[in-house]
């Protein structure tokens, strides 16, 4: 945003000021939308918990101990809390699905393409982010994607435009759809009971709705470690030129002093990635693309929890990470999040409900639904019959009451 602060996160780049719009900030403008602040993100966006060092934590509106999720923690932190009914969220791994999952909202993750990254980016980390919002409505996302979505001059991407407006889409029944429900992901940590329990819900709620609902296994097309290593290559090697530049715009070192221990292991792991193992991880994209892709032959949406677990409290991803090289963290932040990755490196549109809450603290719950690559009419038209079969909206945290 031209002549606002772009930090980042990072005391790196404390105090930078943006001399241009973004393409997507143009279409902000354009639409009529007013920005009233910049909310914060993890370090260069390199965190599913929104706890950077240069502002300190972002807490989550349902219990100010835990976290808010991430990258975009303090978007979904800013909606949930009712200081704006939308916000500006981006997702290379869950970024927006996550925070979404963690405070009681509605996040949509665009197709790839469907939103310009430019001018000043043709992609950021090497096609797994996308750009999109988080909101307490099914409408308001619709009607926010209806004003982003579209190609600019020179995008290395492009998704077919809808058929009608996304926001008429929502008015449509969805039909009968074919249904697979996954309720374990491919890494270390299993859901926890309340979240499958969650999950065992919402399959029947969709039976009851009349969709064709069977059990299913997300296949990667490889192995989880694979999966992992292909990641960490992806996400470290585009660390490093991206530290360097904004370091040479600030006058400013790469060391402790001005990025957190996780960031400085990436940038130090990333400077190893080679050209050809760069390469290859490009070729993982593409296996986890293409067998993703094959799920949606047999079915139109894919359900599985959005976070394996309750938000965690604030620090724990902190704990032992002086111990963590660049693989090692990436290992971590996907074994949490191990369900919404995949569908970054496939480019397909995936979405984050929140049609539960746990019993005990009455966290809420978010699921994730996702659907083939260009297909985000079938979840607009899906999340709007569960929004009006399972109403949400008048959920709130106890923050909307002024308590701490």
């Amino acid at each position: 945003m031209a002549g606002k602060r772009t930090e980042l996160g990072s005391r790196l780049t404390e105090g930078h000021v943006a001399s241009a719009d973004s393409y997507l900030m143009r279409r902000f403008r354009q639409s009529g939308l007013a920005t009233v602040g910049r909310t914060a993100t993890p370090e260069f966006a390199y965190s599913i918990t929104t706890e950077a060092v240069l502002y300190g934590p972002t807490r989550n509106p349902w219990d100010l101990g835990r976290t808010a999720g991430g990258s975009s923690g303090g978007s979904a932190a800013a909606v949930a809390a009712g200081i704006v009914p939308l916000a500006h969220a981006t997702d290379a791994a869950g970024s927006i699905r996550i925070p979404a999952a963690s405070t009681g909202l509605f996040g949509l993750k665009p197709t790839r393409g469907r939103v310009s990254m430019g001018p000043d980016t043709d992609e950021i980390f090497s096609g797994l982010a996308v750009q999109g919002g988080v909101s307490r409505t099914v409408r308001d996302s619709a009607a926010l994607l209806d004003h982003i979505h579209g190609p600019e001059s020179g995008d290395p991407y492009f998704a077919a435009p809808p058929h009608r407006p996304y926001s008429e889409e929502i008015a449509r029944d969805p039909g009968r759809l074919r249904i697979g429900v996954i309720a374990e992901g491919g890494g270390r940590r299993r859901t926890e009971r309340a979240v499958g329990d969650a999950v065992s819900r919402t399959a029947e709620l969709l039976a009851s709705l009349g969709h064709q609902v069977a059990e299913a296994t997300l296949d990667l097309g490889l192995s989880w470690e694979r999966f992992v290593l292909a990641n960490a290559r992806l996400w470290t090697a585009n660390l490093v030129p991206w530290l360097d530049a904004l370091a040479a715009a600030t006058g400013r070192p790469i060391d402790l002093s001005t990025v957190q221990h996780e960031t400085l292991a990436g940038y130090a792991w990333g400077r190893q990635v080679t050209g050809a193992d760069f390469v290859s991880a490009l070729g993982v994209r593409n296996t986890v693309a293409r067998s993703i892709g094959r799920h949606f032959d047999r079915y139109d949406v894919l359900l599985t929890p959005t976070l394996p677990e309750l938000p965690p409290r604030l620090g724990t991803y902190a704990e032992g990470v002086e111990d963590l090289d660049g693989l090692g963290w990436l290992d971590q932040i996907l074994d949490r999040s191990p369900f919404t990755a995949g569908f970054n490196l496939a480019g397909t549109p995936a979405m984050s409900v929140p049609l539960a809450t746990d019993p005990t603290t009455g966290l809420p719950i978010g699921l994730q639904f996702a659907a083939a690559y260009g297909r985000e009419d079938t979840l607009f038209r899906l999340a709007a019959q569960l929004e009006q079969a399972a109403p949400w909206s008048h959920r709130t945290p106890a923050v909307w009451a002024g308590s701490e």
